[in-house]
């Protein structure tokens, strides 16, 4: 018999919501369907605008906001199981990350908080739904991030071969995979993935990315530039460490750089050049046995990114696709495997990756019932 669970994610980058259907019988990982949906223009503005640091919001607006992506959520699960032709009855459980609208692990009262009404998911799919991951490990004195290396180790790992696993959504992580099974699995957010570079991009050319790199490549990257970007604390703060688009923003260019001092094309390129060069560097400083990198996240679609990543590392560079998993599909599957550990009462975080004090079990479940509806959340 199957065993299966969905898993939902909504990152950094805000385009839209990933559904997987995965079925993990004999602790294997088989994708079975899946689906996305994009956000509106509107959406997409609005959710920009709540995050945004410092932002002044109603409860009001924010309440209808986690509430209409709820909805939304339960669209996608609800789409992804009629395109599978599989029943809600058969599915085990939901995981869903929600979509970050704050992450301040940092503060004198850290917290991370996600948005996507899990109540409604599991009412209108009628299936039992767990979701916000983050704050049993912030709980646990951990980062709440990253939360997908654990799936990474359980999908990629090869007793062979040191590698290294780099997702680039909003933000960029890696997870370092040694060959060894007794060696501990380590893991951070190394910094911008594509946030800094869609934000310039839509500010400049009212595009949502730049595809393919095509616009930073008609740039001239200045070295001096991004050895300036470089000297930020963030990327010489020793891991565990996480971080997010609140701190990775306009303003966080503007600090280092005027604008009217440089041509915006230069200044894309020298983005996309701090992508680049703050994973090699991260690879090389942390994981220096690294024999084999695999890139999963939406940075995947950027030639011209890749390109620079595979200038400036001195070991192959490859999409997780060759080994088995879609580098589109991994995150919302990393959520699906994640509901199965909370649903077998296991941890979900590495302690080693989060800085947590001790492995805990992650998210508040929400119950299906024989009529459908959802009950109360059981906090763990």
């Amino acid at each position: 018999m199957p065993e299966l669970y969905i898993g939902l994610m909504s990152g950094t980058s805000l385009d839209g919501i990933d559904a997987a259907l995965v079925d993990f019988k004999d602790n294997k990982v088989e994708l079975i369907e899946f689906e996305y949906l994009p956000f509106s223009d509107e959406i997409q503005s609005t959710i920009q605008r709540l995050s945004k640091p410092d932002a002044l919001i109603s409860l009001k607006e924010y309440g209808a906001m986690d509430a209409r992506l709820g909805h939304l959520f339960a669209e996608s699960v609800n789409t992804l199981l009629a395109k599978a032709d599989i029943p809600a009855s058969a599915v085990n459980a939901i995981g869903s990350h929600g979509l970050t609208i704050y992450h301040a692990p940092e503060i004198k009262f850290p917290f991370s908080l996600q948005i996507g009404d899990p109540n409604i998911i599991a009412e209108k799919t009628g299936i039992t739904t767990v979701a916000d991951f983050r704050r049993r490990d912030i709980a646990a004195h951990g980062q709440g991030a990253p939360l997908v290396p654990a799936f990474h180790q359980a999908a990629f790992h090869h007793p062979n071969e040191h590698r290294c696993i780099v997702n680039i959504g909003g933000i960029a992580n890696i997870t370092v995979l040694p060959k060894h099974q007794h060696t501990d699995v380590i893991g951070f957010d190394t910094g911008p993935g594509n946030t800094l570079m869609d934000l310039w991009i839509k500010l400049h050319r009212n595009q949502s990315y730049d595809k393919n790199g095509a616009w930073a490549k008609t740039g001239k990257i200045d070295h001096d530039l991004v050895a300036l970007l470089e000297q930020d604390a963030y990327f010489n703060t020793a891991p565990p460490k996480s971080t997010g688009k609140e701190y990775f923003s306009l303003p966080w260019i503007y600090q280092y750089v005027d604008a009217f001092s440089y041509n915006a094309e230069d200044i894309q390129a020298s983005l996309c050049f701090i992508t680049a060069i703050t994973i090699c560097d991260a690879i090389k400083k942390y994981a220096p046995a690294t024999e084999r990198v695999l890139i999963c996240g939406g940075g995947i679609h950027n030639g011209y990114l890749l390109e620079l990543i595979q200038r400036n590392i001195g070991c192959p560079v490859e999409s997780t696709e060759r080994y088995g998993l879609h580098p589109d599909h991994v995150e919302a599957m990393a959520f699906a495997w994640l509901a199965r550990q909370t649903s077998n009462n296991l941890p979900g975080n590495l302690k080693e990756v989060t800085g947590a004090l001790n492995s805990v079990i992650l998210g508040g479940v929400y119950q299906r019932n024989k009529k459908g509806a959802a009950s109360a959340p059981c906090l763990r």
